[in-house]
C-alpha cells in the first residue's frame, strides 16, 4: 500500500502546477494587459508581485517543486514524469470550465493522445 501512497507526491506536483497555472491567468485577465511603456509595464509587474492570488501561484509552484523532489526520492523520472503531461489536460479542461476558454475539437484530440501516451509510458 506505501508504493500507492508515493504517488501523492506525483498527485501533489500535478495539483499544485494546475492550481498556480490557472491561477496566475485568472488575476492577471482581471488586472488587464501589460502596458505599452516602460514605467507602466514596471509598475503592472511590481502589482502583479504583490497581488495575493499571484503569490499563491508562485507559492503553490514552489510546493509542487517540493513534492516532486519528494517524487524523485521514489520513482525513476522516466516512470514519474510522464504524468507531468497531465498537466496538460487538466489545465485545458479546467480552463474551458473556470476560464471560459475555448475547448476546439484540436484541443479534445489532442488531449485524449496525451491521456493515452502517459498510460502506455506508466505502463512501461
Amino acid at each position: 500500500m506505501s508504493r500507492h501512497l508515493d504517488y501523492l507526491y506525483i498527485v501533489a506536483t500535478i495539483g499544485f502546477t494546475v492550481y498556480g497555472q490557472l491561477i496566475l491567468k485568472w488575476r492577471i485577465s482581471q488586472l488587464g494587459s501589460l502596458p505599452v511603456d516602460f514605467h507602466g509595464k514596471l509598475k503592472f509587474l511590481i502589482l502583479l508581485l504583490l497581488d495575493p492570488g499571484i503569490f499563491s501561484g508562485f507559492a503553490a509552484a514552489f510546493l509542487a517543486s517540493l513534492a516532486w523532489m519528494a517524487a524523485m526520492t521514489k520513482f525513476e523520472l522516466s516512470h514519474a514524469y510522464p504524468f507531468m503531461s497531465l498537466n496538460f489536460v487538466l489545465v485545458l479542461l479546467l480552463s474551458g470550465w473556470l476560464l471560459s476558454e475555448p475547448l476546439t475539437l484540436q484541443r479534445s484530440l489532442g488531449v485524449c493522445l496525451i491521456i493515452f501516451g502517459t498510460v502506455i509510458a506508466a505502463r512501461g
